[in-house]
């Protein structure tokens, strides 16, 4: 699908191009939004606009050399956009060509960010008078929006944090899958917004880019470097959650190996000397006692309770 946005006037049309013809009048188009083009369709951009659309491997791979490129009449950006669908979460490929006065968008999945800066291109046409200007407040749309996830991430880690403070061992597993999915989350997060540092700062070297729009992209690299830096304390964050989790886990294993030591600890004499008297020798003296049977026993008792009365004492149980 192809929607072309134009001037007329002081104000901004748009259409839906269905009839693939040949464009006559370019001096009046500001925005060109293809959505999940056929080849019918990328043909059509390309003939008319004379660019050359980005392959799948320049749109996936993350060298900057395939992410930014300027030639002399246009520029072609490739930039993740974060996407949030329930539980899960992956980065889209955008590209955005911009040539003289108008910008290309190139997308293959539906995104509130473009819904939502049609609606502001619309009601506020002025503001937008070029590509360049296009881009900078598409981008704004989707840093804001990247902010709002980080947050969101930010306060379930708050809850998961309030759940290993709890000490409630019984959630073991639910709070290693919790820590796991939301490093890969901030790993996401991170890699989209590095991307879009490393895009905007090349974006920012160009002298084809205007005055105003500049201290726009400056904003937002900023912006987007306090949110890489946000990234990182979730890391440490998540980090210093698992190291707790981990260390009372090993308290409540070393209560148990504690238990299990005191107990050998305490039945070694009994046993010692249930082992004596149960040798089969005839020169035992106790053996053809009256009382000797209850004496093992009683010394076997003696032998148990002696040890438990000195580790009570000294705080050991």
């Amino acid at each position: 699908m192809i929607r072309i946005f134009y001037k007329e006037g002081l104000i901004i049309r748009s259409f839906q191009c269905k009839e693939l013809k040949p464009v006559e009048d370019k001096s009046v188009i500001l925005w060109v939004d293809v959505y999940s083009p056929s080849e019918e369709e990328v043909k059509w951009v390309v003939d008319n606009f004379k660019v050359e659309f980005p392959s799948v491997q320049e749109r996936e791979d993350i060298e900057i050399s395939s992410r930014y490129w300027e030639e002399e009449d246009s520029i072609t950006i490739n930039t993740f956009f974060l996407i949030r669908e329930g539980e899960n979460a992956f980065n889209e490929t955008v590209s955005f060509i911009i040539k003289d006065h108008y910008i290309i968008t190139i997308r293959y999945r539906e995104l509130k960010t473009f819904s939502e800066f049609a609606r502001r291109l619309m009601t506020n046409p002025s503001v937008y008078k070029t590509g360049f200007h296009i881009f900078s407040s598409i981008l704004e749309i989707k840093v804001a929006s990247d902010s709002d996830i980080l947050e969101n991430l930010a306060k379930e880690i708050s809850k998961l944090g309030k759940i290993v403070s709890s000490g409630n061992l019984d959630v073991t597993e639910t709070v290693f899958e919790s820590i796991s999915y939301y490093e890969d989350i901030n790993m996401t997060i991170r890699e989209s917004l590095i991307d879009k540092q490393r895009v905007l700062s090349s974006l920012l070297k160009s002298y084809k880019l205007p005055n105003d729009v500049r201290e726009e992209i400056r904003i937002l690299i900023k912006d987007v470097n306090s949110l890489i830096d946000y990234t990182r304390f979730n890391f440490e964050r998540l980090n210093y959650l698992q190291n707790t989790f981990l260390g009372l886990l090993n308290i409540e294993q070393n209560k148990v190996i504690k238990i299990f030591t005191i107990l050998a600890t305490m039945f070694i004499p009994p046993t010692l000397i249930a082992s004596i008297y149960g040798m089969n020798f005839e020169n035992i003296p106790e053996l053809h006692w009256k009382y000797g049977y209850y004496y093992s026993l009683i010394m076997m008792f003696l032998s148990a309770a002696i040890p438990l009365y000195i580790f009570k004492k000294k705080g050991w149980l």
